[in-house]
């Protein structure tokens, strides 16, 4: 364990960038592909939140940050406010489930993601990054 290198988190970090990016560029392809009657079904989750206004733009936005997210994720691009606006995302998600009465597992993908984005907003993206001013 001695001669392992400092360069390890980083490249446990580009793995978990690169994995859970890939599994949210597939997960928000639909939702932005569906176009604005899957858009505003999915904004439609923010009149949990007390915004009952403009659902079509708010599912868009989720949907653009599930997958443009994703892909800012992976590079390493706009690290910490991607992550920020994927946890809300989550967030959100989450909140929808519970007032729905989901139970846990229909709402664990979007609170394990949202505890995964946390921590990376707190981490940061690592040193194997597109850009590192951001």
């Amino acid at each position: 364990m001695a001669a392992m290198s400092k360069t390890h988190p980083d490249i446990g970090l580009l793995i978990i960038r690169v994995g859970l990016g890939i599994a949210f560029i597939f997960h928000g392809w639909p939702k932005l592909a569906g176009g604005s009657e899957a858009w505003t079904k999915l904004g439609g989750a923010m009149a949990n939140l007390g915004l009952d206004f403009a659902p079509t733009f708010f599912g868009f936005a989720a949907a653009v940050a599930e997958f443009g997210g994703g892909i800012c994720l992976m590079l390493g691009l706009f690290f910490r406010p991607v992550t920020a606006l994927m946890a809300a995302t989550m967030g959100v998600a989450v909140i929808a489930h519970l007032n729905w009465g989901d139970n846990f597992m229909k709402y664990s993908h979007a609170l394990e993601a949202a505890i995964v984005f946390v921590g990376l907003f707190v981490t940061g993206p690592g040193r194997y990054r597109v850009l590192k001013a951001v």
